[in-house]
C-alpha cells in the first residue's frame, strides 16, 4: 500500500511538474527584466548600440517588463567581461556588449582574459566595426613618415581594447615611435584629452567616429590617417589599413589577426550556461528586430549604421579565430607588449 501511495504521488508531482519543465522561451520572458551590460562608459559605440538594442527589445520581447542597460567600464572591457563570464544570470536574461577583441584577446592575452567565448553564444551583430585613428592638428608629427621619428603619445583605456592593441602594434611592427598613455575611463575620456592637447593619437571604432568627429575631420582639427579591419570601410576609403602601414608578409599576417574581429564588431553576447532553446529564441529575435523598419529608422536618426550578422555566423567568426596557427599567435601576442 505504502508502494502504491508513493508511487501515485510521484505520478502526480511529474505531472504538476510537466509544463513548468516544458515552458516556452516565450512564456519564461513574460514580466522579466532583461540586463545588457556594457564594458565601456556611457556615451561611446559600445553604449549607443546597447541602447539601441533596449529600446527595440522591448518590442520584440513580448510581455517583458523592462530592458535596463548597465555602464561597467574598466581595463577597456575586461572588468565587465570576466564579471559577465563569471556571474552572468544564466537563464537568458542578461546580455552585453563588449569589444569585438574579446576573442583574440583569450588568445593573445590568456592570462588577462578571464572568459572563454567559447561558452558564450552571440545573439547576433548590430554592424562591422573599423577602427579609425586619429592624429590632432597641432601633434609634432604631421604624417605617418613623422610618426616614425617624432614621438606621439597616444591615449587608450585597456590593453584588451583596440584603443591599446592597434597603435602597439603599429610601434612594434612597423617602428612608430608611439607613447602609450593608458588608464582613460573609455573612449570618450581619451577622446576629450585628444581634443585638448593632452595626447596626439587616438584609436575609436569608425561607427562612433562618424557621428562624434566627421565634422572635425572635414575642417582638419583631427586628420583619420589609418584604419584597423581586414577590408576599408567604404566611408573612409582614402584611410589605409593598418596592414598597409608595415613591411614583410609576416608583419602582415600577424596585424590582419589582431584585426579579425571587426567582423564581430558591435554585438550582443550571452553568458555561459543559457538554455539552449533560450539562446535560439534570443537569436531569432535578434534576426527580426534589425530587419524591422523601425529599428533601421531609429538607428538612421541617431546615425548608427546597421549591417547585421547573425549569431551563428558570428559564432563561425570567433571559432576561425580561436583556431588561429600557435605560430601566429605568439607573433601578435608579441607585438602588442
Amino acid at each position: 500500500m505504502t508502494k502504491r501511495v508513493l508511487a501515485v504521488g510521484a505520478a502526480i508531482l511529474t505531472a504538476a511538474a510537466g509544463p513548468a519543465l516544458a515552458q516556452s522561451p516565450e512564456a519564461f520572458y513574460k514580466d522579466k527584466t532583461i540586463k545588457i551590460m556594457v564594458g565601456h562608459a556611457p556615451g561611446g559605440g559600445f553604449d549607443a548600440y546597447a541602447r539601441l538594442g533596449a529600446d527595440m527589445l522591448k518590442k520584440h520581447l513580448p510581455g517583458i517588463s523592462a530592458v535596463v542597460v548597465e555602464n561597467k567600464p574598466g581595463g577597456g572591457g575586461l572588468v565587465a567581461a570576466a564579471f559577465f563570464y563569471a556571474q552572468g544570470a544564466r537563464d537568458g536574461t542578461m546580455m552585453a556588449s563588449f569589444p569585438e577583441q574579446l576573442a583574440n584577446t583569450q588568445m593573445l592575452q590568456p592570462t588577462v582574459a578571464k572568459w572563454n567565448v567559447r561558452e558564450m553564444p552571440y545573439m547576433g551583430s548590430f554592424a562591422p566595426v573599423n577602427s579609425g585613428l586619429l592624429l590632432r592638428k597641432g601633434a609634432a608629427a604631421k604624417s605617418i613618415a613623422d610618426m616614425k621619428t617624432i614621438e606621439s603619445s597616444v591615449g587608450c583605456d585597456g590593453v584588451a581594447s583596440q584603443g591599446y592593441q592597434y597603435p602597439a602594434m603599429l610601434k612594434n611592427l612597423g617602428g612608430f615611435k608611439f607613447k602609450m598613455v593608458c588608464g582613460y575611463r573609455g573612449s570618450p575620456a581619451y577622446l576629450l584629452a585628444l581634443e585638448r592637447g593632452e595626447i596626439d593619437i587616438a584609436s575609436n571604432a569608425w561607427n562612433a567616429l562618424r557621428i562624434t568627429h566627421r565634422e572635425k575631420i572635414k575642417s582638419g582639427e583631427v586628420t583619420l590617417f589609418a584604419q584597423g579591419g581586414l577590408k576599408r570601410d567604404p566611408e573612409i576609403a582614402d584611410a589605409p589599413l593598418l596592414q598597409d602601414l608595415v613591411e614583410g608578409k609576416e608583419a602582415k599576417e600577424t596585424i590582419a589577426f589582431a584585426s579579425s574581429g571587426a567582423a564581430i564588431g558591435r554585438s550582443l553576447i550571452l553568458p555561459p550556461g543559457v538554455p539552449a532553446d533560450r539562446v535560439a529564441y534570443l537569436r531569432s529575435v535578434f534576426d527580426k528586430m534589425v530587419k524591422d523598419p523601425e529599428m533601421i529608422a531609429l538607428a538612421n536618426s541617431r546615425k548608427l549604421t546597421l549591417a547585421p550578422t547573425s549569431g551563428a555566423e558570428i559564432d563561425k567568426v570567433v571559432a576561425t579565430i580561436l583556431a588561429a596557427p600557435k605560430g601566429l599567435v605568439e607573433k601578435a601576442a608579441a607585438a602588442m607588449k
